[in-house]
């Protein structure tokens, strides 16, 4: 019901127009699936290649609407003539509204023509093609060519399709007025396959879906996966270490693979498919979408909004990250969970029609919508929304926490004392794994938020924590672990996880799942990894001196979670998180995709808490609001 007596008083008789104009829209705008007729056509490119581009447009021609785009590898199917599914886009409140809705193959994917390769480079080179000359000569075609649009483009995509966003960010064609990269990829080296060089070998499966070209336009597809027999992960990816035994899987053909193995050092290839130098110049909106517990996809979306406030500082640009693992915001599940952790009902319907819905529609229909802030970020500790003007908060206090000998975590700089470090053996035979049970699964999404009591209790694993707190304490913004390490071998990972752990009394919520007990849970709340041999440079690696105490710096991304008053803040540190991340042989040598059995041995870690190397986590504390 609306208060009529409260518009006017507010307002006056002028909103009172707007309102039921505007309501008068939106209920003329209630397009179903029904009401989109379907288009293909091969755009032609300035180099002659045709992209296969499907476009939904709205049956009712009395009016003009913006075009919504995704590029995608990874098919606009269904391709039959005609055939409009019944969702053609996730958010039913922008479907509903009325859009032309594009799609389109990249080059060489699907039914696209051209060669296809992985994070294509973008090139200063205006007559030269990449991604952003795509985008451009597909947005000239669509305007010129497709009736009744009103002259605006909006782009947006998830994971990859959302890197395909983000690389039509530079020289965008003048019509582009809105975009959304989400979960974006930014640099390979550092997003998916790789994490400060450390190879993610969970990944390993899907490589063939990069990796193999085919022949011409298709709608079926092109390659297969390898036939591992068993389900056991853990057991799988032991068979294939070294991993000179996965060549048994993937021939020659699968050119990203040979790529993955000839590259494995931050060197020109992989410099030159990182699309964050090449965010300048952005003219119009943008809305980065991430989740805090995206195991594919979080220094993405991070860094991404970072490159674009920096160097756009007048452009328009809104972050939001929510308590999602990878693209769970286009869910249409009422209730929301990563793992065995439950954030609340409605999150990802929130975010559909009041973040992502009001963006579209300012933007590119002129829609009296509200103005996104600057960062709306989801608290998960607190498990509540929050809205910020600039992101890392600036009523934020930096702070570095201590790690002690006794295993204490806290904010004081460890004194003299005898017990300068605490070691563990790093047994090559067996690595701590990334979780109890490792089931073979494309990109493990749970883990982010495990409970890590398994970990704890390993000998192999050490943590330090904090006394009960007396009360909330909340971390927002980025981190970094700076250690102090030496090892008894010439190579090694270091591993980092920063862990919520809860009280014994504890009760779990009607959403827990059944076999799962919260009393002293250990959820991890955010975690990373370092090649070691990378910890001077990623172009450059170098090996360790054995015993030599080494400073080693890890970025440990952003985070915005409330440890609530009762619980404990814990640091655990490891060498193996297997097979998550391939194994370091622990000798160094100059690629490990080649390195032989006899490389890999046993290391002794020293992780050093001493008044001359204090090993520290640099937290942002927020203050109160």
């Amino acid at each position: 019901m609306v208060d009529c007596k409260r518009i006017f008083t507010l307002s006056g008789i002028i909103f009172l127009m707007i309102f039921v104009t505007v309501s008068s829209l939106a209920q003329q705008n209630n397009f179903s699936s029904k009401d989109y007729e379907k288009s293909q056509y091969g755009i032609e490119m300035r180099d002659g290649v045709k992209l296969h581009t499907v476009v939904y447009a709205p049956k009712d021609t009395t009016q003009e609407y913006p075009i919504l785009m995704k590029r995608t590898p990874y098919s606009c199917r269904p391709y039959d003539e005609g055939k409009v599914p019944e969702q053609i886009i996730h958010n039913p409140h922008l479907q509903k509204a009325g859009f032309i809705f594009v799609c389109q193959d990249v080059r060489g994917r699907w039914m696209s023509e051209g060669d296809y390769t992985t994070m294509t480079p973008n090139r200063e080179d205006p007559d030269s093609i990449d991604e952003s000359s795509d985008t451009y000569d597909t947005v000239e075609w669509l305007i010129n060519n497709i009736p009744n649009n009103n002259g605006k483009v909006g782009q947006w995509g998830i994971s990859y399709p959302g890197f395909y966003t983000t690389a039509g960010l530079p020289d965008a064609h003048p019509a582009m007025a809105a975009s959304s990269p989400q979960a974006p990829i930014s640099d390979f080296f550092f997003d998916d396959f790789h994490h400060h060089g450390a190879y993610f070998l969970s990944y390993w499966y899907v490589t063939p879906l990069f990796g193999i070209q085919h022949e011409a336009p298709t709608d079926t597809s092109w390659y297969n996966f390898a036939d591992t027999g068993t389900n056991d992960g853990y057991l799988f990816y032991k068979s294939i270490t070294p991993l000179t035994k996965a060549d048994e899987y993937y021939s020659e053909d699968n050119f990203f693979w040979q790529e993955l193995k000839n590259h494995p050092n931050y060197d020109e290839f992989w410099q030159s498919r990182n699309i964050l130098p090449h965010l300048n110049d952005i003219d119009h909106p943008v809305m980065t979408v991430g989740g805090w517990f995206d195991a594919e996809d979080l220094y993405g979306p991070l860094n991404t909004y970072r490159s674009v406030e920096e160097k756009n500082p007048d452009t328009k640009n809104t972050i939001v990250m929510g308590p999602w693992s990878h693209g769970q915001w286009a869910s249409s599940s009422p209730h929301q969970s990563v793992g065995e952790i439950y954030f609340g009902k409605g999150i990802s319907a929130f975010y559909q029609k009041e973040i992502e819905y009001p963006f579209f529609m300012k933007h590119l229909k002129g829609a009296d919508t509200k103005e996104l802030p600057e960062a709306y970020m989801f608290d998960t500790g607190k498990k509540s929304w929050s809205t910020f003007d600039h992101w890392p908060p600036k009523n934020i206090e930096q702070k570095s926490w201590y790690i002690h000998g006794d295993g204490r975590l806290d904010d004081t700089k460890p004194e003299k004392t005898k017990k300068r470090y605490t070691e563990y053996k790093s047994d090559i035979d067996n690595p701590v794994p990334y979780k109890e049970e490792s089931e073979l699964v494309f990109i493990p999404q749970d883990y982010m938020t495990d409970d890590q009591r398994f970990a704890a209790r390993r000998p192999d694993v050490i943590t330090f924590e904090t006394p009960i707190l007396k009360e909330d304490v909340t971390l927002a913004g980025d981190m970094l672990a700076n250690l102090f390490v030496s090892t008894s071998g010439t190579a090694s990972d270091w591993i980092v996880k920063l862990v919520d752990v809860y009280p014994p009394s504890t009760e779990e919520s009607e959403h827990t799942p059944e076999d799962v007990e919260l009393d002293n849970y250990h959820q991890m709340v955010r975690s990373e990894v370092i090649r070691g041999r990378f910890r001077d440079s990623y172009e450059n690696p170098k090996p360790f001196k054995p015993n030599k105490v080494t400073n080693i710096d890890l970025p440990l991304q952003d985070v915005y979670h409330t440890f609530k008053k009762g619980h404990r803040i814990q640091i655990q540190i490891q060498s193996t998180w297997f097979p998550l991340v391939d194994l370091n042989p622990q000798k160094y040598v100059p690629n490990i995709f080649k390195a032989d059995e006899e490389d890999f041995r046993d290391a002794i870690q020293r992780i050093y808490h001493s008044f001359k190397y204090p090993t520290s986590i640099e937290v942002k504390v927020l203050k109160n609001k």
